[in-house]
């Protein structure tokens, strides 16, 4: 079984703890002013999607987890779950939408993302960092509304997710949003 030491995790490496699969979220190095440094690791269960702060000595080790990331085309939505699609094989399989969690927000027909395997099974679908939409709603921006800062409105884009965008977006644009916060970051032309 391959190993990798506590100096060497990162936000997405997969790890085995107590004999299951996690993804690592954060990683904070501690070191205290007495006693030994350790990590404070927040990481989350591949199948469960359950999160857990987890203590690890400085110099322990943990084991990689057995888990294989394919990219897989989504090809459209069923009733109880999404049809992906390996583009070199054009196998298709049904991924249940209980497996995919937050993830649905970000699911775009014809659009590639990541499906990790534990063990032959699919156990979640991680999108691009980075994911661009059209905004299919959004009520206009006011005058003079720009004097405290940074404002923003609510607005819905393609894939039905509801995000807080700039007063100066409007309906019909395509901007760049992060994944992981739901946040909007820019305009593309």
């Amino acid at each position: 079984m391959v190993q990798i030491s506590t100096n060497e995790f990162k936000a997405g490496i997969k790890i085995k703890v107590d004999g299951q699969p996690y993804t690592i979220i954060s990683n904070e190095f501690v070191k205290p002013g007495k006693g030994q440094s350790f990590n404070r690791v927040r990481i989350k269960h591949l199948v469960s999607a359950r999160v857990v702060d987890k203590t690890f000595k400085s110099g322990d080790k943990a084991d990689v987890a057995d888990v294989v990331e394919m990219k897989m085309r989504m090809l459209y939505k069923e009733a109880e779950g999404v049809v992906f699609m390996d583009e070199i094989s054009f196998e298709q399989i049904k991924i249940p939408f209980e497996k995919i969690g937050d993830t649905a927000q970000w699911l775009l027909d014809d659009k590639e993302y990541d499906v990790v395997f534990y063990e032959g099974q699919p156990v979640t679908v991680e999108p691009p960092t980075f994911i661009e939409m059209v905004i299919t709603e959004c009520s206009p921006g006011v005058r003079g509304d720009t004097a405290s800062g940074r404002v923003l409105k609510p607005a819905i884009v393609e894939s039905g997710t509801t995000i807080q965008v700039p007063i100066f977006v409007e309906q019909g644009e395509k901007i760049k949003i992060d994944t992981r916060t739901g946040e909007y970051v820019s305009r593309v032309s």
